[in-house]
């Protein structure tokens, strides 16, 4: 079995050193070790791609802690699921979740659970945000300024799967303003906390 790691920040001027600390204490070879500076929220990491498909059936692909990995349980769960259907376990170093363990096997049970949850109140936010703000005379036209809450909007829905063109659509925004709004939200969920419960 080998241990497959992934660490990330994310932005350029944070370090990795814990991470990689971390990763060597537990006998992580250095070139099974990947590395991203990244927001969480961009659902396009080159790293953690290449971590995922370099990991293979009865490795452990190890993290130092949930937020590292995923910022919603809903993108947790599909990472963690594409994992076990290659026969890979995810440990997770600070939380102390191993899922090749019937305890871990017990949390991706809630997890499941919490991400169709998670999912529902999120379209339900995404669509009281946007009624809001229509309501406050934010109109989704091409300029439209692209305030903290569109930008949360919007965010949700890309963290729903929408593509850009349909959230163009959607909101009216240009393809300009619908990036700016993703980068805002992305500056914001780094000085946030994760939207994951501690317990999991």
């Amino acid at each position: 079995m080998a241990l497959v790691a992934y660490i990330r920040v994310s932005s350029l001027g944070q370090s990795l050193e814990v991470q990689r600390d971390k990763m060597r204490a537990i006998g992580v070879e250095p070139d099974h070790i990947f590395e991203e500076k990244r927001s969480g929220v961009d659902t396009n990491r080159p790293a953690l791609k290449e971590a995922l498909r370099f990991a293979r059936k009865g490795d452990a692909f190890v993290i130092t802690k949930i937020d590292r990995l995923a910022r919603s349980a809903t993108d947790l769960l599909q990472i963690v699921q594409q994992l076990q259907g290659k026969g890979v376990a995810l440990r997770v170093l600070d939380q102390q979740i191993d899922t090749s363990t019937p305890a871990g096997k017990a949390m991706l049970q809630m997890l499941a659970v919490f991400a169709e949850f998670e999912t529902a109140i999120r379209k339900e936010r995404q669509m009281d945000g946007i009624a809001k703000a229509k309501e406050k005379g934010t109109k989704f036209g091409r300029k439209a300024q692209v305030t903290a809450e569109i930008a949360a909007q919007i965010r949700s829905m890309r963290e729903d799967g929408l593509l850009i063109p349909d959230i163009i659509q959607k909101t009216g925004l240009s393809k300009a303003s619908v990036y700016r709004a993703l980068e805002l939200a992305g500056r914001a969920e780094d000085t946030g906390e994760p939207s994951l419960p501690s317990g999991l």
